[in-house]
């Protein structure tokens, strides 16, 4: 039986992340689809979870929200109780437990995680069930195929911050371009280095897309 339109989640999007030289960088485009329906133009898909920690989400939009409400409630519990720095790597794993723990009736969500801590910088890639993999630059979503393709091209170990900028831009671009699902008014890029978590700004952005 077809879903009724409320029913259908939101699952069209592109979001990339990269390891450069002194800093990771992730990005995404903004639109969300109902079905056929643009529900929004302007959604948001990169989420800073910790200083140095941030998440890009694909899929179900109340499944990606209530992932990223917890991720965040279980990172600040822990750091209440323990002096210890959150590691890119722990945050992965509680990710991928909290996904896993959820493999009979699967959360809708393909996610990016990145970040920086004191070994060094790392983005891992994870399913809806769980499964992770780290990785130098990954996409996720209906666009990532054409993202990939600039990906592949243009990625290179130990590329600058303004390198991996002008990279990330570029491959979201190239699926708002041919993935009628990618879209909306903004393409969205993080940077974390050492210093914490910065968004590019907005002129910047639509200066190198053009």
């Amino acid at each position: 039986m077809p879903l009724k339109q409320e029913q259908r989640l939101e699952t069209g999007t592109t979001t990339v992340g990269l390891v450069c030289k002194d800093c990771v960088i992730l990005a995404s485009e903004s639109k969300s689809t109902m079905g056929y329906l643009i529900a929004s133009k302007t959604s948001e898909k990169v989420y800073q979870v910790d200083d140095k920690i941030a998440i890009t989400t694909a899929g179900g939009a109340g499944d990606t929200q209530a992932i990223i409400r917890l991720m965040r409630a279980e990172i600040s519990l822990y750091k209440m109780n323990r002096s210890n720095e959150f590691t890119v790597k722990a945050a992965s794993t509680l990710l991928s437990n909290i996904l896993q723990g959820n493999r009979y009736y699967p959360l809708m969500a393909m996610l990016i995680i990145g970040g920086v801590d004191k070994n060094g910088y790392h983005i891992y890639s994870l399913d809806p069930v769980g499964g992770g993999e780290e990785d130098d630059y990954t996409s996720t979503g209906s666009g990532s195929p054409m993202a990939y393709g600039v990906l592949e091209d243009g990625y290179k170990k130990d590329m600058s911050r303004e390198e991996g900028i002008k990279l990330a831009v570029r491959s979201i671009r190239s699926a708002r371009e041919r993935d009628i699902f990618s879209g909306g008014k903004n393409i969205v890029v993080a940077v974390i280095d050492k210093n914490g978590l910065e968004f590019v700004q907005k002129e910047r952005i639509d200066e190198i897309a053009k």
